[in-house]
């Protein structure tokens, strides 16, 4: 069984993969030169198409993004024996944009080739970037050159392509494309240099760094003419129209190693279609909203759904005790042909269930139960602290944590939240709600910035409004202060790794 581990002669280290590229002799009793090339993804796919009804060229990737396309580092193997993937580009090549602007283009990758003397003398100086090699790749393409052009052979996978095995499954619903397939068993100790896709109309569809395979994680999107940016890059080909509505019968994995397949796949690719399907926006609590929809199609067999206490069916989305937020309706087609559909709706209150205990945290507001203030805390967007606002999300700052208690040791961006000033005025924001909870946290005297393990303590008053009723309470308590670091100790620790990165990974070929 084939190991990329096994893969190495280690290529020397260097900033740049181009020149750290080893360099010998060919191969005893051949005049085979193996190198690596840079190979346009047109040249690289042409004769993977051998056997399949595809007869499109390949494009390059022109990205709109600042350094994804550049990201093309080649995976290594670590110290403790595990693999460490490369870049989200690993092992292509790329041209910067030639106005000087941020993005780039994708034009290939640089794989192994096996090359006679002749043919690499007759192709001169454009050969492809052509660097030796110190020993036999574990898979290579054959190079033939005709009137001083090359053509690429089949993959030679020395020791056979393996077949990886695993569940496939398919998303419509991603951000990425229209279809979005996930492979279980993706090679987890392999850069991936392509993928095909084959179809059960005789049709492989070659997948590209960035523009397909975005996350080196098993997932591998592409449109049909629906979804058609992804964070700046135009994606749609027709060349894959074809795709709408037919049936994946295998996924071929093309890495240093050789392939890795996945057979007798059987994933249907339900239809796609233009559509609109717009829900409105609603009160929370027992009621019902609207939703309307053009273009389904008639022999779609609509199943309408939302959340549990939720129906959806002939234009109507019936819902009893539903909480504050967003929503989203999903209309399904029970026959499974077409794919799903969805559309949001956010349901709102003027009431706010959430009060500061005056201490730390946020608490049901009188007349509430924990559910609801669980909810609140859930939706939280935004918080401000003394005018400055902090909002949540992947890149956000969480000042509020999931269980309602406040993190009085948020920073942003290395600075605290709560800088030690001693009184603080506090505005909370959440989805759903259309008033914020607002409270103050106040101290007779700033909060001293006392190291950790030592308690400072004083009479704190704190300041809540619910808008329920339109009340507005007030507590007075005695408690200890929030604690704030010293700015400085607030910040994360900065580490720098040090790493030489290996331009390329190349196994001997087993005896």
């Amino acid at each position: 069984m084939k190991n990329i581990k096994a893969l190495i002669g280690a290529v020397a280290a260097s900033a740049l993969a181009a020149s750290a590229v080893p360099f010998s002799a060919a191969a005893e009793g051949s005049d085979t030169i193996y190198g690596l090339m840079d190979i346009p993804y047109a040249d690289f796919y042409a004769a993977e198409f051998e056997g399949s009804e595809t007869s499109f060229e390949v494009d390059a990737v022109s990205s709109a993004t600042a350094n994804k396309w550049s990201a093309n580092e080649t995976g290594s193997v670590q110290e403790d024996g595990t693999w460490k993937s490369g870049g989200l580009s690993a092992g292509t090549y790329n041209l910067p944009n030639e106005d000087g602007s941020q993005g780039g283009k994708i034009l290939g990758v640089t794989y192994p080739v096996a090359i006679s003397e002749a043919d690499l003398n007759a192709l001169g100086a454009d050969a492809y970037n052509f660097q030796k090699l110190e020993e036999v790749p574990a898979a290579y393409k054959t190079v033939t050159v005709e009137d001083g052009k090359a053509s690429f052979s089949k993959l030679v996978d020395t020791d056979g392509a393996k077949d990886i095995g695993g569940k496939v499954t398919v998303d419509t619903s991603t951000s990425y494309g229209d279809y979005q397939l996930t492979v279980e068993n993706y090679p987890q100790d392999a850069d991936v240099y392509g993928v095909i896709v084959k179809t059960a109309d005789g049709n492989y569809y070659p997948m590209r760094a960035l523009e397909n395979l975005w996350r080196p994680k098993g997932q591998i999107a592409w449109s049909v003419g629906y979804v058609t940016t992804v964070h700046g890059n135009n994606i749609d080909n027709p060349d894959y129209y074809p795709t709408n509505g037919a049936t994946v019968t295998g996924v071929t994995f093309i890495t240093l190693d050789g392939y890795r397949n996945v057979d007798n796949v059987n994933v249907y690719l339900p239809k796609m279609f233009e559509y609109t399907l717009n829900a409105e926006d609603g009160k929370s609590g027992t009621g019902s909203v609207s939703y309307t929809s053009t273009g389904i199609p008639e022999d779609y067999a609509q199943t309408g759904s939302v959340a549990d206490g939720f129906t959806a069916a002939d234009g109507t989305i019936s819902y009893t005790d539903a909480q504050p937020g967003n929503y989203t309706l999903k209309i399904s087609d029970s026959e499974g042909v077409y794919a799903d559909l969805s559309t949001s709706f956010l349901l709102s209150t003027a009431d706010i269930p959430s009060a500061f205990n005056g201490t730390d945290a946020l608490v049901p507001a009188e007349g509430f139960a924990e559910a609801d203030n669980a909810n609140f805390v859930k939706n939280i967007t935004a918080v401000t602290v003394n005018g400055k606002t902090y909002n949540t999300g992947k890149r956000g700052t969480t000042v509020v944590k999931a269980d309602g208690t406040i993190d009085f040791e948020a920073a942003s961006q290395g600075t605290p939240v709560f800088d030690g000033s001693g009184v603080y005025a506090v505005k909370v924001e959440s989805t759903g709600y259309e008033n914020a909870l607002e409270f103050t946290i106040g101290s007779e005297e700033p909060i001293s910035t006392t190291p950790q393990g030592e308690e400072t303590t004083a009479a704190t008053t704190a300041s809540t409004t619910t808008a329920k009723g339109g009340t507005t309470t007030t507590a007075k308590t005695g408690t200890d202060s929030p604690k704030t670091g010293v700015p400085s100790a607030a910040a994360p620790l900065s580490v720098l790794a040090l790493a030489a990165g290996a331009a390329a990974l190349l196994r001997r070929k087993n005896d």
